[in-house]
């Protein structure tokens, strides 16, 4: 499947923390990532992020980790990357080490 699979990208709050779905346009599966509060109002810790097997390859979790850091930038919290992949995506761009917590 191409690339430019239109993705949008929602997120909603989860208990204390949230969630951030991946809606690719015509499929029925979704891929999310999950963040859960600290002690600190302004750290999020990034728990999980999934994507199924049928929406992959299409780049739809680097979009989902791009939207945290945007969201980051703009509410102004840090992120601790527990979640392998959004690990992996921190050390791919040095320029969010201030975003890391």
């Amino acid at each position: 499947m191409a690339h430019d699979s239109r993705v949008t990208i929602t997120h909603e709050a989860r208990g204390r923390g949230g969630r951030y779905t991946a809606h690719v346009e015509g499929e029925a599966q979704t891929g999310y990532l999950d963040w859960e509060p600290t002690d600190e109002r302004d750290v999020r810790v990034a728990t999980h992020t999934i994507v199924p097997r049928a929406i992959g390859g299409r780049g739809v979790a680097a979009q989902l980790v791009n939207r945290l850091i945007a969201d980051a930038r703009d509410e102004g919290f840090r992120i601790v990357p527990q979640c392998r992949y959004v690990a992996r995506k921190f050390d791919e761009n040095p320029d969010w080490a201030p975003l890391k917590a």
